[in-house]
């Protein structure tokens, strides 16, 4: 197909696009035609690579104690300041808000130390907290947050790119609503994309695993389909393993592995230390393995043998879930493949790369 531009139409050509722009004139929802969409896809706006991107939804779900504010603080510095994080490369940049519904002081203490371990020639990136009990069950609630979300924007000079809301639960139960019910969060989910729609930024929800960790997220299952990204966090040990279980269009798999640190303040007028823990400085190259194989039910075992049988071509998930179903696995509830790949996420056993799934070994690669 080519595309002529509008300097090189016919005049015919140009009262055809008037035409179509009249068509549209007055209505509320406005459309384009393949036709005129052009040759190249347009670039995605990552802010870090293959993890956030400006108008998506990521969630962040762990258990308690696996670090998750401590982790979305370290992000939202990463994408205030522009630098890479992890070893993932930071695209771009712009203020960031951090809705803290719960523990605000301990998110005020963590950014600063952040800052503090920058180093004193660093200059306060744009990062907002606020501390608020914010109801999104309810519509009205999305222009007060809008507004908050432009007043940063005023007092910093910079866009607003990426609006954290820690935690999910609380956004619900705000309005009274309960997370078990698809319904609750679906209303939550659609006033998300409201604040998406208004401001053009990405959104960061921070959730917490169920009773079964390997289930994913607390309550209803619907947020899976509403979020572009989940990421979980497992915990081994003094080790956080943080994994994409599920994305839209980015790589599954393992991103990187952490520790905690405490950060020292200096201390108080007793003289005993001020201190926060953050994400440890310390890099954490490989997944360290456990004195014991990590435990899988039998048909985790029968569905991860298949693909490890792959060897380095590894499969692709059509192929893995044709073999899977031969076996005898996933022919009465679809559902259950999703479930067992996701455990074997969470336990950093596989991981996606482009449209192929491969076993990954104790260095944190692929099959080789």
């Amino acid at each position: 197909m080519t595309v002529i531009p509008i300097d090189k139409m016919s005049n015919a050509e140009l009262d055809r696009l008037a035409e179509a722009s009249d068509r549209q004139r007055g209505l509320k929802f406005r459309f384009r035609l393949l036709s005129d969409l052009g040759e190249d896809a347009p670039a995605k706006a990552w802010l870090i690579k293959n993890i956030i991107a400006l108008n998506e939804t990521s969630a962040w779900i762990a258990p308690p104690g696996a670090m998750k504010s401590a982790l979305l603080c370290e992000l939202a510095f990463a994408i205030a300041s522009k630098a890479d994080w992890h070893g993932y490369k930071a695209k771009g940049t712009g203020a960031v808000v951090y809705f803290a519904l719960e523990r605000a002081d301990l998110v005020k203490r963590r950014m600063q130390a952040y800052l503090a371990r920058a180093g004193e020639e660093t200059d306060a990136p744009p990062i907002a907290v606020i501390p608020a009990t914010v109801d999104l069950m309810n519509q009205a609630t999305v222009k007060d947050v809008v507004a908050s979300i432009r007043a940063v924007e005023d007092a910093t000079g910079e866009k607003v790119v990426f609006a954290i809301f820690d935690t999910f639960a609380k956004l619900i139960a705000a309005g009274g609503g309960d997370e078990d019910k698809a319904r609750d969060q679906g209303r939550v989910f659609v006033n998300v994309q409201r604040i998406k729609d208004e401001i053009g930024c990405a959104v960061g929800l921070v959730g917490h695993t169920g009773k079964n960790e390997e289930r994913g997220s607390r309550g209803s299952n619907a947020i899976l389909g509403d979020v572009d990204v989940m990421v979980t966090i497992s915990v081994n040990g003094e080790v956080r393993t943080v994994t994409i279980a599920k994305a839209n269009d980015a790589p599954e798999g393992v991103l990187f592995s952490f520790k905690s640190e405490n950060h020292s303040f200096g201390t108080d007028e007793d003289g005993d230390p001020i201190t926060v823990n953050v994400v440890s400085s310390e890099s954490v190259d490989a997944i360290p393995s456990s004195s014991k194989e990590p435990k899988l039910k039998p048909n985790q075992q029968t569905v991860f043998a298949i693909l490890h049988g792959a060897g380095s071509a590894g499969l692709t998930l059509e192929g893995w879930n044709a073999q899977a179903k031969d076996a005898g696995i996933g022919t009465n509830r679809k559902a259950d493949l999703f479930d067992i790949r996701k455990a074997l996420l969470s336990k950093g056993l596989i991981r996606n790369y482009g449209d192929r799934w491969h076993v990954v070994h104790e260095s944190g690669t692929g099959s080789s």
